[in-house]
């Protein structure tokens, strides 16, 4: 697995010093206790990952990463099985040294809608729910000293952990928590993503002030979530599933969020794009071959989920702590 202790030395420079001690002992007892039926297969595949030297990374355009010298066939093809083992691929896509990693979501395509509003230069990132780390690697490369992400989920980790070998000495780490599994963060992160994490919060409130918690004084938070239509008065509270998604618990119209955002004690908010997801920008692939958004749409009506609700509408807000 990961070796974080370079991680625990940059933390002891850093106003995330007294996280050392804790977060050591957190990692240890997560990283020894890890149970999932399918972890010894992503080991495995983890373990068939060939070697690469030279590796060059370009992050301009996504996650792309490159050898001076080009892997053969044979080499291509392992690594291609082993990315395979890592199945289902929901961030992304990646190209790693010629394997195209073709992920549900065109990750790339919202980063492309978020990058110009937002500031990393120097910045120390924090990411909640941070996935497999694909928009991590895009924070590096807009600018950030360092980039922590937190996600419970395991095969995220491990797909994390495949473009982490090839970046060992990458700022670039994935922390296999909750956010409220974290040390106190005592206001220490310049910026803080959270984005599709919203809406799975039961209690999205105490959430946003859970966020504002980890940033520093005019640190600045950066939020995607599922919204609706209508004014500072309307939000969904679905009955059951919305989009076949089972922890879903409340989408609030913008103007809403807006309100609330400032209510939690944030200010300069602002909504920077309002966005309905398209079967183009989810949909299944041979790298995530489950049913996706295409299925869970009304095949009537595109403009309701199956369940008879506004289908999937997306917002980012910035604001200021």
């Amino acid at each position: 697995m990961i070796d974080y202790s370079p991680l625990l030395k940059t933390l002891s420079h850093s106003p995330l010093a007294h996280w050392q001690s804790a977060l050591a002992a957190g990692l240890q007892q997560r990283l020894e206790g890890l149970q999932h039926g399918d972890l010894e297969r992503w080991q495995s595949s983890l373990n068939t990952l060939p070697p690469v030297a030279g590796v060059e990374c370009d992050f301009s355009e996504g996650v792309c990463l490159r050898s001076n010298t080009p892997l053969d066939q044979t080499t291509q093809t392992q690594l291609h099985d082993a990315l395979q083992g890592l199945h289902p691929w929901r961030k992304g896509p990646f190209d790693l040294f010629g394997v195209h990693v073709d992920t549900e979501w065109r990750s790339d395509w919202k980063w492309q809608r978020v990058a110009p509003h937002i500031d990393l230069s120097g910045k120390r990132v924090l990411d909640i729910g941070c996935g497999n780390g694909y928009y991590m690697w895009r924070m590096w490369q807009a600018g950030a000293e360092l980039v922590i992400g937190v996600d419970p989920n395991l095969l995220f980790l491990n797909q994390f952990e495949a473009v982490k070998r090839y970046l060992p000495h990458a700022p670039v780490w994935q922390l296999p928590f909750t956010l409220e599994e974290l040390p106190e963060p005592t206001a220490a992160f310049d910026t803080v993503f959270s984005m599709g994490v919203l809406y799975h919060r039961r209690s999205p409130l105490d959430h946003l002030l859970q966020l504002k918690a980890c940033l520093r004084p005019d640190g600045e938070l950066v939020m995607e979530t599922l919204v609706i239509e209508g004014d500072e008065q309307q939000c969904l509270l679905p009955e059951d599933r919305y989009a076949q998604m089972r922890n879903v618990w409340f989408l609030p119209s913008v103007p809403m969020l807006e309100r609330m955002l400032r209510r939690a004690g944030y200010s300069d908010v602002r909504c920077v794009d309002l966005n309905r997801t398209s079967v183009d920008e989810q949909r299944s692939t041979d790298w995530m071959r489950f049913q996706s958004l295409p299925s869970f749409l009304d095949p009537a009506d595109s403009s309701k989920t199956i369940e008879g609700y506004p289908a999937p509408l997306r917002a980012t807000l910035v604001a200021r702590k």
